[in-house]
């Protein structure tokens, strides 16, 4: 996977939790992370405030130790 391929992910999906990257890319979550920042120095995704909803709702994950980031345009 590239940062290109995990940017227009971002992009089609507006946001994503880091466990469902992890899955989707096949990928270790600090391998996406090290992408992740480095789209967000350049202004193009941001990560979410702690207990920020994924949308998902169910509820069901601790929602303080979920990372949320959002596309930006």
């Amino acid at each position: 996977m590239i940062v290109s391929e995990l940017s227009q992910y971002l992009r089609d999906n507006r946001r994503a939790a880091l466990r469902d990257l992890s899955y989707r890319f096949d990928a270790d979550p600090d391998a996406l992370r090290g992408m992740l920042g480095t789209l967000e120095r350049k202004g193009r995704v941001r990560l979410l405030p702690a207990n920020t909803p994924c949308g998902g709702g169910c509820s069901s994950c601790d929602m303080a130790s979920v990372e949320i980031y959002e596309w930006v345009e």
